[in-house]
């Protein structure tokens, strides 16, 4: 499918809509955007394609279609462009069907292009259950993946009757299941039953509490780098710092949700990124519409940094430690670039790691990544 067929499941944008009275300034992002206004645009060189997600009839009865994807538009494009090595081309919304399955096809479909053509893609708008149609995408190009979603709950309900609340479901036992691992940060214990936790740990999954994620925010950059895709619903986000967040009023802080779509730019394996959840009718001033304009910002922004981090094939780019533990020969690799940290777990493969994995190697230790990492493989 060309480029151009795409715009048979997507809508075109209105600047006029999303614009100020007095347009947009020189150094506006406005102005430095590839725009789907009347015909799909030429997104060759193009480092991240947004596409919007109106479909909310996953939250429940009477939630239909929303504005959400525009104005978050509304926001982004008034911030200023930094990055100009960094190439951002907006394809409209995705047409919503008359039934919710309609709604996912196309979405599936319009990721798995633009994935499938080498495109990091971000999904905007839309309830949290959209999660699924990004998934699909994947196994129809047949790839198994690593998945990161960052939400305070795990939507794993078994008494559940809304997709968002039980699209992992499907995610975890749905055939052919093309997921290899599954990473969740940022859940809050008081939402989740104990048996939950367990049953996910027996699948040798990993879940990090939001206070332990906070802790170390920089421990969960290793497990969104070697992941496929993330999907991020607001409700992980304080109430204060996003209005439109009714579900709890914990979680990360602006900054710290800016920072985890900082790494999801950083990884080159991460090739899609959903935000999900916000409905403009919650929201207060716009605020959470601003902050996830500014997570996208940093989401260019560590595009920008993955850009100048080295491949590993560029053997001279790193600091290389052999390391034996548990009976265990492997090794550790330090970028010389970026200080970030790379382990062997077999004869030719490496996956992210960090420094605190290399220290518990350096004890005699086995580092838990390690183990899981191997499990895997």
């Amino acid at each position: 499918m060309s480029f151009e067929a795409l715009a048979d499941f997507l809508t075109p944008i209105s600047v006029a809509s999303i614009m100020e009275d007095e347009g947009f300034k020189d150094n506006q992002l406005g102005r430095h955007i590839l725009l789907h206004e009347t015909a799909i645009p030429d997104i060759s060189t193009a480092d991240l394609v947004l596409v919007g997600c109106c479909e909310m009839r996953g939250a429940g009865p009477g939630k239909q279609a929303s504005n959400a994807a525009d104005c978050i538009r509304k926001e982004l494009y008034q911030l200023f462009h930094w990055h100009s090595d960094v190439k951002l081309a907006d394809l409209g919304n995705i047409r919503t069907g008359s039934s919710l399955q309609d709604s996912y096809a196309a979405l599936k479909t319009v990721v798995k292009e633009l994935v499938e053509a080498g495109k990091k893609v971000l999904i905007v708008g839309g309830s949290h259950d959209n999660t699924l149609a990004q998934y699909q995408a994947y196994g129809d190009l047949n790839r198994i993946i690593d998945a990161t979603v960052i939400d305070s709950k795990i939507d794993l309900d078994m008494e559940g009757v809304l997709p968002e609340d039980i699209f992992l479901v499907d995610m975890f036992t749905g055939l052919p299941n093309h997921l290899r691992h599954y990473t969740h940060i940022g859940f809050q214990s008081y939402f989740m039953h104990p048996d939950m936790l367990e049953m996910i740990d027996n699948l040798r999954f990993d879940c990090f509490r939001v206070g332990k994620v906070k802790e170390a925010i920089e421990q969960m950059e290793p497990a969104i780098r070697n992941s496929h895709f993330v999907s991020f619903d607001i409700a992980a986000i304080q109430h204060a710092h996003a209005p439109a967040n009714r579900v709890t009023p914990n979680g990360f802080t602006g900054e710290e949700a800016c920072t985890l779509l900082q790494y999801a730019g950083m990884s080159r394996q991460c090739s899609s990124i959903g935000l999900y959840g916000y409905d403009p009718g919650n929201d207060l001033h716009s605020m959470t519409a601003k902050q996830m304009a500014q997570m996208i910002w940093y989401l260019m922004d560590g595009i920008r940094s993955g850009k100048e981090e080295a491949h590993l094939e560029q053997a001279h780019e790193f600091n290389h430690y052999n390391m034996a533990f548990a009976e265990v020969s492997t090794t550790f690799l330090q970028s010389k670039r970026s200080g970030r940290w790379w382990m062997q777990i077999n004869e030719q493969n490496y996956v992210a790691c960090s420094y605190q994995d290399y220290l518990a190697a350096s004890n005699n230790e086995i580092p838990e990544a390690w183990l899981r990492a191997v499990e895997r493989s």
